[in-house]
C-alpha cells in the first residue's frame, strides 16, 4: 500500500521559530513506503525531509520539499526480554515508549526532561538526559535501519555496515530517513528524587563533585537570585517503595506552577519587566521542593507547556562556574529581565562522532527565554561565553554556529561529512539548517 500524499499547508515548529510550507506531505507506515516516498521525491527533483513532533527549535526537520510524516510508523515492533534489546518504529514519541516498555518490565536507561520527541528525532539531534555515567540517547542504540537516497533499507550496527555506525548513531537527518533503532533497555526501576533549593556559590564552587554525588544531578537557577534548585535522582529496584505525589500534589507541582500559574507570571514579567525580579525570587524559593519516588519514566520527564526558545551547549565540567557567573555579569550589565530559568546538567562521554559530549565528560548548560520575549540579544550573549569555555551547540536548539566554526571542535567532523558523501551525494536529504552546520 503506498504511503498517503496530501497537498501541502504550513508547518511551524512547538518554539514557532520555524515555518514552511512543503511541496507535499506523504505519511508513509512502513520501511517499504519511506523507500517509495523518496523515490518518488527523487523524480521529481525534490528533498525530502522526515519529522516527528517538531520539538526541535532549530531548523533541522524544515521540509522545502517532501515532508514526511512519521506519525504512523510507530510503535514496539520486537522486543526480547532476556537480554533487553528492544526495536521501536521511528516515528514512535518517548513517552508512549516508555509505556510500551513498561508493560514488559523494561526503561530506558537514561531519559531527557521532555519526552514528546520522536525517538528518531531524539537520537538524531543528540537528545541527552543528565547522569555523571550515562550518556545521550544514541549511546542507548545497538541498531538502525536507514531508508537511503539510492532505494535501500540498510542495516546499521557496529557488527553490520559498522564503518557507518559511528555516524549512523546521530545522525542529523542527514545520511537517510531513520525505519527503526534497537534500543538497549534496562529492567524497569524507580527513581527517588530529592528536589531543593541550596545557595548558589556553593554548588557552582563544587559543580564537578557534585555532579556525581548522585546518579542524576540537575539544577536550576534563576537569573536575579542567588539560589540553585537541586534535582537529585537516585535510581532503586523495582520494587522498591514508591511515593508519586498525589493527584492535588501533581497539579500544584505540574500543572499550577509549572504550567498554568507559570505561564501567567511569564506573561506579567513580559508585559512588566519590572516584576521578574520578585517573580523569579519566589519561583526559586516555592518550586522543586519535594522528595518523591516512582517509576524512572515518571520522574525523569516533566511536561512543558509555556513556551519558550532555547539555546544549549555542552562545555567542559569545569566550566560551568566561570560561564554561569559571566552570564549573570551580561544580564545584570544589560538590564535584561530573564523570567526563564537556566538548566545544567552532566553527561558521561562517548565515541558518537557527532555527540556534544564526544571524548570528554560534559556539562550542559541551558538558556531560556519566555516566547514572548525578544530572546536573540540574551541568546547571542550565552552563545559567546558559552563558546569562550570550548561549547559544543546543541543540535535542535537555537545557535548560530556553521560547518567551518564546528570543524575544529568534533574530531570526527570531515569522517561524517564523508559518510553523508558516501549515502546522500545529491544531498535529497539537506535543507538550510544542514547546508549551514555541515556544508552544502
Amino acid at each position: 500500500m503506498a504511503a498517503t500524499a496530501t497537498g501541502a499547508r504550513a508547518w511551524q515548529n512547538w518554539a514557532r521559530t520555524e515555518r514552511v510550507t512543503p511541496v507535499r506531505v506523504e505519511r508513509p507506515a512502513s520501511g517499504d513506503e519511506v523507500v517509495a516516498a523518496i523515490a518518488r521525491a527523487g523524480a521529481d527533483g525534490l528533498t525530502v525531509k522526515p519529522i516527528g513532533s517538531g520539538h526541535s527549535f532549530t531548523g533541522i526537520a524544515v521540509a522545502p520539499g517532501v515532508q514526511l510524516d512519521l506519525t504512523d510508523l510507530a510503535g514496539l515492533t520486537r522486543v526480547d526480554a532476556s537480554t533487553g534489546l528492544v526495536t521501536l518504529a521511528a516515528g514512535t514519541r518517548l513517552h508512549d515508549a516508555s509505556a510500551l516498555l513498561h508493560e514488559h518490565g523494561l526503561a530506558f536507561e537514561n531519559l531527557g526532561d521532555i519526552d514528546v520527541q520522536s525517538i528518531s528525532g531524539a537520537v538524531s539531534t543528540g537528545t541527552h538526559g543528565t547522569g555523571r555515567a550515562f550518556g545521550g540517547l544514541a549511546t542507548q542504540l545497538r541498531a538502525v535501519t536507514l531508508a537511503t537516497a539510492d532505494g535501500r533499507l540498510l542495516p546499521i550496527s557496529a557488527t553490520e555496515n559498522a564503518e557507518l555506525w559511528p555516524a549512523a548513531r546521530l545522525g542529523l537527518g542527514a545520511l537517510g530517513v531513520l525505519v527503526d533503532l534497537t534500543v538497549q533497555t534496562v529492567p524497569t526501576f524507580v527513581l527517588a528524587a530529592d528536589e531543593h533549593p541550596e545557595p548558589l556559590d556553593a554548588v557552582l564552587d563544587d559543580w564537578p563533585n557534585r555532579s556525581a554525588q548522585a546518579d542524576h544531578v540537575e539544577f536550576y537557577w534563576f537569573p536575579h537570585t542567588r539560589l540553585a534548585l537541586t534535582r537529585n535522582n537516585t535510581r532503586l529496584p523495582a520494587d522498591a517503595p514508591r511515593t508519586p505525589p498525589g493527584r492535588v500534589q501533581r497539579w500544584l507541582d505540574d500543572e499550577l506552577l509549572g504550567n498554568g500559574l507559570y505561564e501567567v507570571l511569564c506573561r506579567i514579567g513580559s508585559i512588566a519587566p519590572g516584576t521578574v525580579l520578585g517573580i523569579n525570587r519566589l519561583a526559586s524559593r516555592v518550586a522543586f521542593t519535594r522528595q518523591v519516588a516512582d517509576y524512572s519514566h515518571r520522574i525523569f520527564a516533566t511536561e512543558r507547556k509555556v513556551r519558550f526558545r532555547e539555546l544549549e551547549y555542552s562545555v567542559p565540567l569545569d566550566a560551568v562556574g566561570p560561564v554561569l557567573r559571566e552570564l549573570d555579569r551580561v544580564i545584570e550589565a544589560n538590564g535584561w529581565r530573564v523570567t526563564f530559568p537556566v538548566e545544567v546538567r552532566a553527561t558521561a562521554p562517548d565515541d558518537v562522532w557527532l555527540s556534544t559530549a564526544f571524548g570528554r565528560p560534559s556539562s550542559y548548560i541551558a538558556v531560556h527565554r519566555y516566547i514572548r520575549d525578544d530572546h536573540t540579544p540574551y541568546l547571542a550573549a550565552a552563545e559567546q561565553i558559552l563558546r569562550a569555555h570550548d561549547g559544543r551547540p546543541h543540535w535542535g536548539k537555537l545557535h548560530s554556529r556553521t560547518a567551518d566554526d564546528l570543524r575544529p571542535v568534533y574530531p570526527h567532523f570531515d569522517d561524517f561529512v564523508a559518510v553523508r558523501d558516501r549515502l546522500d551525494p545529491d544531498r535529497v536529504f539537506t535543507n538550510p539548517y544542514l547546508d549551514r552546520v555541515l556544508g552544502a
